[in-house]
This record gives structure tokens, C-alpha cells and sequence, in this order.
């Protein structure tokens, strides 16, 4: 092997391992951002059943086999 080509391949993989680490930077914000809209989305569920249903309605579910 020569001095070249162990040159490129130190320079290919510096370049391939700054291209990982930013695609794991943008995939991180990415997941952020969709844990917030998900996080917003459960905050504005409602707490309870709503003003005109009884407070036990919801508690069970029926089923049969």
C-alpha cells in the first residue's frame, strides 16, 4: 500500500465520519421537534370526558368471547 492511497483513505473516512455526526445532528433535532409537537398534542387532550358525559363513562370496557 502506499502513502496516497492510506492518505485518501484517511480523508475519506475523516469526510464520512463529519457527514455522520451532522446527519445524527439533524436526526436528533428532528426527533426533538417531533417530541414537542407530540407533547403538545397530549396537553391539549382533554382531562376529563367533557361537561355533559357522567364521570364513569369510559372506565371499563365490555367485552365478550
Amino acid at each position: 500500500m502506499d502513502i496516497n492511497s492510506i492518505a485518501s483513505t484517511a480523508t475519506a473516512m475523516t469526510t464520512l465520519n463529519q457527514v455522520n455526526q451532522a446527519q445524527l445532528s439533524v436526526l436528533k433535532k428532528a426527533l426533538d421537534i417531533e417530541q414537542q409537537g407530540a407533547m403538545a398534542l397530549i396537553d391539549a387532550l382533554p382531562q376529563s370526558g367533557g361537561p355533559n358525559l357522567p364521570p364513569n363513562l369510559g372506565q371499563n370496557v365490555n367485552t365478550t368471547a
